[in-house]
């Protein structure tokens, strides 16, 4: 399948005359899942759960629904162990509250890896504050990557909780979690993964992984914003207090107490945004429509292309590892001698959308010893030339700067 076909399917590039190279931060929508969407706006709006209306049972049906297949999707046991947000930051700080205030102690050890997205890295601050408890870091290596060296020296005896991003969305690097869940779960700790940059471009089957819990976002995978999905084990699920309280989380209210909903609506207060967990569901269409083999294949000729070209700019600083089997769909730069902003502002001019920042990932950045990057980052509908145009618009930033950098 060819990606310029699929960009046919995307009316924005219709629109608009634009190298969309941001898709690490949200991708763009098919017409697909902005027409469900309107349809469902147009034929099957209401409140679910609430309603003894047919209407109402319509959006109940379409709401559910979706659960299910959320669950096939990445082969969770029980529809009810996917619980809906409205993104992966609202997951994480859901399991940060309701399972890590409640389960750690003084001198208890929480790890993460120091290439967290800030979602998976202060509610965790929050956490060894308030519990006592001690957060620690897997640092990476000159190939930025997690050594196995690594791995097994910060999860000891004493860690409890390990939180681990499957894709880094600075650097692309695709972290080991098989090893690292079997290791953790070996010392007795559950495990987190954060799988906002991965789902999107590789099947996940949290039964194969055994993961304990597993967030992402909507947004990042062709769905509408204001979505996401925590994944967790029923055994833990059922265990942990709410996160947020009120209406459609309750079971029995009376003056002084309350009792609880059963899973997966415990964790659910308040209405839900039902467009965006139904355009969530019509993105998986696509996306099982496209197949991830098909996206496999054009992301690594593509990503494989970029790599090359950009490789070849003796001005560009590249963050990423030399093995490509371990790389995503990310990559991190820089223009020596100019900064990042300046860099996505020329590239800008250029129809290119970049990023620069820090990508939420400060202590990251810190570690590397720079404070931005610009970033690329590729998906289904981008093309080798939309690299070719990436690199004529680095030419034209470096040649800006070139007299002022001798």
């Amino acid at each position: 399948m060819d990606s310029r076909k699929i960009r046919e399917d995307f009316p924005i590039f219709k629109n608009r005359e634009i190298v969309y190279l941001d898709s690490g931060a949200t991708t763009q929508k098919p017409n697909y899942v902005i027409d469900h969407i309107s349809e469902f706006y147009k034929n099957y709006n209401a409140n679910p759960h609430r309603g003894a209306y047919s209407l109402s049972m319509e959006a109940t049906e379409i709401y559910e629904n979706t659960r299910d297949k959320i669950a096939k999707f990445i082969n969770a046991k029980r529809s009810e162990e996917i619980i809906f947000s409205k993104n992966a930051t609202e997951s994480l700080n859901l399991i940060a509250y309701s399972y890590g205030m409640e389960h750690l102690k003084q001198d208890d050890e929480i790890v993460i890896s120091i290439m967290e997205h800030h979602s998976n890295l202060v509610p965790w601050q929050k956490v060894a504050k308030v519990t006592g408890s001690k957060l620690n870091y897997m640092y990476i290596n000159d190939e930025f990557e997690i050594s196995d060296e690594e791995i097994e020296k910060k999860i000891t005896d004493k860690t409890k909780i390990v939180g681990i991003t499957h894709v880094s969305n600075v650097l692309g690097t695709i972290n080991p979690i098989e090893k690292i869940i079997k290791y953790a779960h070996k010392k007795g700790a559950i495990v987190i993964v954060d799988a906002s940059q991965s789902i999107p471009h590789m099947r996940i089957d949290v039964q194969k992984l055994n993961a304990d819990f597993l967030v992402f976002s909507g947004h990042k995978m062709l769905a509408p914003l204001g979505v996401g999905v925590l994944y967790g084990k029923k055994e833990l699920l059922k265990y942990m207090t709410p996160f947020l309280m009120g209406g459609d989380m309750i079971e029995y209210v009376y003056e002084q107490s309350t009792t609880f909903a059963p899973l997966p609506n415990k964790f659910e207060a308040g209405t839900q945004n039902v467009e965006g967990v139904a355009g969530l569901g019509y993105a998986i269409d696509y996306i099982e429509k496209i197949g991830y083999e098909n996206i496999h294949k054009i992301e690594e000729e593509v990503v494989s292309y970029a790599r090359e070209k950009l490789g070849e700019l003796d001005f560009l600083t590249l963050y990423l590892t030399p093995n490509s089997k371990n790389h995503s769909s990310v990559i991190s730069f820089n223009v020596k001698g100019v900064h990042p902003h300046d860099v996505a502002s020329i590239l800008d001019s250029c129809n290119v959308c970049v990023r620069s920042g820090n990508h939420c990932a400060q202590p990251l950045m810190r570690y590397l010893g720079f404070d931005s990057t610009c970033r690329a980052s590729f998906y289904l509908y981008n093309t080798k030339e939309d690299v070719d145009r990436l690199v004529n618009g680095l030419n034209k930033a470096y040649g800006m700067f070139k007299k002022y950098l001798q």
